[in-house]
């Protein structure tokens, strides 16, 4: 005779057993791949050709900018915004250097000249002026622009921001 309590019983009993049977199929495909070779539906990818000549297949694509053309409309309210990225390395009283030199006229200035301030090797070796094209270029990316440099920052990425700085650093001269 079946009644309810035993009814309950085998339906809970078949429900257990198909969920265990289920959680172990599920562990075992997150332990072991089970399926196909490949990545899904990577393998129906239709491939796109482009006319690039073999000159510039590994030739990465650079951004020009002209820094002059920036620097004539730049903002020096927002290059003191965008200096708050260096304020902890670089100060703007003259004669008074931080773990960076100290960038009161730095703008025209000889690079490397500052006699209170030790620069890393390739820095005191470079010759030159500080000129806003040296400028954006470094500032783009010191470690780049000069390997070696004890500068540990990752660079300004946009070109108005560095314009931007630029601008200011030249109203501090």
């Amino acid at each position: 005779m079946l009644d309810t309590m035993t009814a309950t019983k085998i339906v809970g009993a078949l429900c257990g057993a198909m969920l265990v049977l289920l959680l172990g199929k599920w562990a075992a495909e997150s332990i072991y791949h089970v399926g196909p070779i490949g990545h899904g539906d990577d393998h129906g990818a239709v491939p796109i050709f482009a006319d690039i000549a073999e000159d510039q297949l590994d030739t990465p694509v650079e951004e020009v900018v002209d820094i002059l053309t920036l620097l004539a409309s730049a903002d020096i309210a927002k290059g003191a915004k965008v200096f708050a990225k260096c304020k902890a390395c670089h100060k703007v009283e003259e004669s008074t250097n931080g773990v960076g030199p100290h960038l009161v006229g730095i703008v025209g200035r000889q690079i490397g000249i500052i006699d209170e301030f030790k620069y890393s090797n390739p820095m005191a070796d470079l010759e030159g002026v500080w000129d806003p094209e040296q400028l954006a270029a470094f500032l783009a990316n010191p470690k780049k622009y000069l390997p070696g440099t004890k500068m540990s920052f990752v660079g300004l990425k946009k070109p108005k921001d560095r314009a931007n700085i630029i601008a200011w650093m030249q109203s501090l001269q």
